[in-house]
């Protein structure tokens, strides 16, 4: 009886969580679905062959750009290294491709605070700083040599077709004009039902994980593990654990939001939640598919850069924030009310599930549906998977070949 009950508190609290954020993942998805319907990224390669500010500039505007859960980051930054990009370059994107993202953002203010966003968005530039010179100094030569042997044998990791797939609008129309066009809508329709897809089980992971933590673990243990007592040894602490937290939870992208509110209710250091956020890329089934695409030496490399990087972005973010007063003092962060009751969350969770659903109608009453099973993929199969309806274009599983950049992937755009 007890096991069940805890079980049962355990579930409520990630349901209600997940009540209380569907509004802003929705909001979120939608907008980060118009971008890439809308903004080309094709024929940038070329500029992404050196760790030069423009190079780390193109390839973190592109990963913002070009919001990917992931895996389909890892993979999509793998197939730029292949075609010459450096991999200072690479990474940059894949960094911004998961955490310097709209839906990120968006999903971070109403959770935890506008305060959490702005550090997102200022810590995510200086881990990128922070990683392009971990690159340079200790991913070279052999190490270097190595990992672009092993890139180019294309083994598969995981979300290549979807890494893959590019459903953006042509055209030299206006922005408004490509938007509301029906390639436009349904090319919108395609990103937002496959980025759900794409991220949904690690929503539900991390809203479970969350709820067991809220439910379970006391808040004085997480207190005492945090050492909020002592505001020195919390702010050492925080960044260190945030990252080591994350890779073994699991969850990546914004699936670890709700996570990182009981952790700060909890009594983690603010930067310590910021760390936390970016170890999306260190969890530990990314970690294997990095020895898979790179090698093992590399991928111990980039493991140890990138947790370094997240460390030392979490107390920068914290040294800078403290003394302009923008780290909130509450630790109250409500993610699990009582019930569902009729309130402002319930009136735009209503809203924006019709707005989902319009996409999802669309998406299907396109033809769209076999695009689902394309996601996994392998990136190096050699064949294309044909017409699928002549809204969007035969999206082809193969990673892209020397003339071609990752987005540029679909066998014809609208």
């Amino acid at each position: 009886m007890f096991v069940l009950d805890a079980a049962l508190r355990a579930l409520v609290a990630a349901g209600s969580m997940g009540w209380e954020i569907l509004w802003p993942l929705i909001l979120g998805f939608t907008l980060s679905g118009v971008i890439q319907a809308v903004v080309r990224t094709e024929r940038i390669t070329k500029l992404l062959n050196d760790d030069s500010p423009r190079a780390l500039s193109v390839a973190t505007g592109l990963g913002a750009l070009s919001s990917s859960c992931s895996y389909a980051a890892v993979a999509l930054a793998r197939a730029l290294f292949r075609k010459g990009a450096s991999f200072s370059s690479a990474m940059a994107f894949e960094i911004a491709s998961t955490n310097l993202v709209v839906e990120l953002g968006l999903i971070l203010a109403f959770v935890l605070g506008w305060q959490f966003t702005v550090a997102e968005f200022v810590g995510g530039p200086l881990m990128i700083l922070l990683v392009a010179l971990g690159f340079r100094l200790w991913m070279r030569g052999k190490v270097a040599e190595s990992a672009r042997e092993q890139a180019d044998r294309g083994l598969p990791g995981s979300m290549e077709g979807h890494a893959g797939m590019d459903m953006s609008v042509g055209g030299d129309q206006g922005f408004w004009r490509r938007l509301f066009s029906r390639p436009g809508i349904v090319s919108t329709s395609q990103y937002f039902v496959m980025d759900w897809a794409s991220v949904l089980r690690d929503i539900v992971i991390g809203l479970l994980i969350a709820g067991c933590f809220d439910a379970w673990v006391p808040k004085v243990w997480l207190q005492t593990v945090f050492a909020v007592h002592d505001p020195g040894v919390a702010f050492v602490i925080g960044p260190l654990v945030g990252p080591i937290l994350a890779a073994v939870s699991f969850v990546c992208s914004v699936g670890n939001v709700p996570l990182a509110a009981v952790l700060w209710n909890g009594g983690i250091s603010f930067g310590g939640v910021i760390s936390f956020i970016f170890a999306d890329l260190i969890i530990v089934p990314i970690i294997i598919i990095y020895r898979r695409y790179y090698g093992g030496r590399a991928a111990f490399r980039i493991t140890a850069i990138f947790y370094g990087a997240m460390v030392v972005a979490g107390y920068l973010v914290e040294i800078v924030f403290t003394p302009l007063h923008l780290v909130p003092r509450e630790r109250d962060v409500t993610i699990v009310d009582a019930g569902v009751s009729w309130n402002y969350t319930t009136w735009l969770d209503i809203g924006f599930l019709v707005i989902g659903a319009l996409l999802l109608i669309v998406f299907v009453r396109s033809g769209s549906w076999s695009m689902l099973s394309m996601m996994g993929g392998a990136p190096d199969a050699g064949h294309d998977h044909g017409e699928m309806g002549h809204e969007h274009g035969g999206v082809s599983h193969d990673e892209p070949k020397a003339d071609e950049t990752p987005h540029d992937h679909a066998g014809h755009h609208h």
